[in-house]
């Protein structure tokens, strides 16, 4: 076997993938939360899932880090951005894809793709967490549900509550707000995903092309699938283990990395 290894240090989780050159398969992943140190605790996961598969440092044939915190990992043999992998990723699974929306803790960004699955360019929201995973994380708690019942909640909405905030501290308050005047929370988490997809929608300034393919752990969460599908008027794929999609990207491409 001929295996790399991808590592993609997230905003707020850490994934790896071990990654079968030969057979074009994935022999395992994992993922944990970053934590403060983040090195140690990718070298920690990483060792764990090499020790899970019998494996050991010298068997990788080139270690690849991406995400925020890429740079942080020295163990690796090179870094390339989280664009490029998620790419690279998403085109293991669907090499017809045309865009990409990514979800993650912290960020959201849009990805358009040109016939070869290379990156023709992408949009970016990094500033602020309205629209991310941790917005979602924030009204569940506010709303007293747990995350993953968010859409199974949205889908009982008879009129989805108008979140105009673009902050996710102001929106926070706007919740408080329509809580206080009685609106339902069903409406409030069917207004919350609608608001989060009206922010993507309006930063790719409507150029979301047909195939679609969703990544990131927020396309785990029920509803968001089909709020996206609403809006678009076109079907929405969630890519397999789309908290990985950085992860693999990251593995695939290191076959073409030679080690330091």
């Amino acid at each position: 076997m001929v295996i790399t290894a991808g590592i993609d240090a997230g905003s707020r989780t850490i994934k790896m993938v071990l990654f079968d050159t030969e057979r074009r398969a994935i022999v395992d992943q994992a993922l944990c939360d970053q934590g403060v140190h983040q090195e140690q605790k990718a070298q920690a996961l990483y060792d764990m899932l090499l020790d899970k598969n019998r494996l050991q440092r010298t068997d990788i044939t080139a270690a690849v880090a991406t995400g925020y915190g890429r740079h942080l990992l020295r163990f690796c043999d090179t870094t390339i951005t989280e664009i490029t992998c998620h790419a690279a990723g998403v085109a293991h699974w669907h090499r017809s894809a045309q865009s990409i929306i990514d979800i993650g803790g912290q960020d959201s960004k849009l990805i358009r793709l040109d016939s070869r699955s290379k990156v023709r360019d992408f949009v970016m929201n990094d500033r602020c967490a309205a629209g991310t995973g941790r917005f979602l994380e924030i009204v569940a708690q506010r709303l007293d549900i747990p995350l993953d019942q968010l859409g199974q909640v949205a889908r009982q909405s008879t009129k989805p509550a108008q979140i105009s905030s673009i902050c996710v501290v102001f929106a926070e308050t706007e919740i408080v707000g329509l809580l206080a005047a009685g609106e339902t929370r069903e409406n409030i988490v069917a207004g919350v995903q609608t608001s989060i997809v009206r922010r993507l929608t309006a930063m790719a300034a409507g150029d979301i092309a047909a195939p679609v393919v969703f990544t990131g752990g927020v396309a785990l969460i029920p509803g968001m699938k089909e709020a996206f599908e609403s809006a678009l008027c076109r079907p929405v794929e969630i890519s397999p283990h789309p908290q990985f999609t950085g992860a693999l990207g990251a593995a695939l491409l290191a076959s073409t990395s030679k080690k330091a």
